[in-house]
């Protein structure tokens, strides 16, 4: 189940989706509003009460904290984490960007209107998909979903990932959560952890290594 994270929707996962549904998976992807981060997580749930087997949750960037909320659901076998916020119990995408250190790149986001986020057009490419061909990364640009101030602020309750196995891709040129973040999230939630040089958009310019990776999850924990 593919879960996408913020300023996006759940089409860029195309890519992973053709690949897995090639090698025989069955593939969710899921469009959740990225207004809350309890709707959002409940959105996770009842697509969860869907499935007839052990499910294999993705996340991407702000889809890590909505995996880690919804994923103590019993079906769930495993999470992954791809260039993702791993949130500990108490914590926010809020709290985990607080603090960024000392020279690591600022994502170009916008001041708030009514409630929602947006990424400045001009910027986005190179802080969001800097290995994306350049039409495509600014249909991304202009494509761009709303996302809630609220969605960044909710807090996790009870973090899936000390419950359940984990996988991370780390991204070593991403300019929107830094490869050392990425790094020490991996390694508090005790995951698997693998690397590529790509942008924080690694599940469109690489999505064979991102489908490497759901394969391990799937096969460790089959």
């Amino acid at each position: 189940m593919l879960v996408h994270g913020g300023f996006v929707d759940g089409s860029g996962w195309q890519k992973v989706y053709q690949l897995l549904r090639q090698d025989g998976f069955t593939v969710s992807v899921v469009q959740h509003p990225t207004r809350s981060l309890e709707d959002d997580a409940e959105v996770i749930r009842r697509a969860l009460d869907q499935q007839n087997a052990p499910t294999i949750l993705v996340g991407h960037s702000y889809g890590g904290a909505v995996i880690s909320q919804a994923g103590i659901h019993p079906d769930v076998a495993a999470l992954v984490y791809i260039s993702a916020f791993a949130p500990d119990k108490g914590e926010s995408v809020n709290t985990l960007i607080a603090d960024p250190a000392p020279g690591a790149p600022v994502p170009p986001i916008l001041p708030p209107q009514d409630g929602f986020l947006f990424l400045d057009r001009e910027k986005f490419p190179a802080s969001f998909a800097g290995d994306v061909p350049e039409d495509e990364a600014q249909f991304m640009a202009d494509s761009q979903v709303p996302w809630g101030v609220d969605a960044l602020a909710g807090a996790v309750t009870e973090p899936a990932w000390r419950q359940k196995p984990s996988w991370y891709l780390v991204t070593t040129e991403d300019r929107m959560i830094p490869p050392a973040a990425q790094r020490a999230m991996a390694e508090r939630a005790g995951a698997t952890v693998a690397e590529t040089e790509a942008s924080h958009s690694v599940y469109v310019s690489q999505p064979q290594a991102v489908a490497d990776l759901i394969r391990q999850a799937a096969a460790a924990t089959s």
